[in-house]
């Protein structure tokens, strides 16, 4: 079974980046290379790609407050929000 995660990277600009990868080493990387600076900031291990694909549509459509409650690990917020 291959795991896959779903990420959030920000960016130099403060831009939060959500995706899903195999190799999240390598994807934050990619990142790198493109914005100068990246930096991870959440990861969540998922058993397919099918379910990653979903957690990181759930994520994009959130407001970046509810994301940051998400990183912050603040359960209470994430519900509120």
């Amino acid at each position: 079974m291959t795991l896959i995660w779903t990420t959030m990277i920000i960016n130099k600009d403060g831009m939060l980046y959500t995706g899903m990868a195999q190799d999240v080493a390598r994807r934050l990387q990619e990142h790198k290379s493109r914005s100068y600076l990246a930096e991870l900031l959440y990861k969540e291990e998922l058993p397919d790609k099918f379910q990653a694909a979903k957690r990181e549509k759930q994520i994009k459509g959130w407001t970046r407050n509810k994301k940051m409650a998400l990183i912050d690990g603040d359960l209470d917020l994430l519900k509120r929000l």
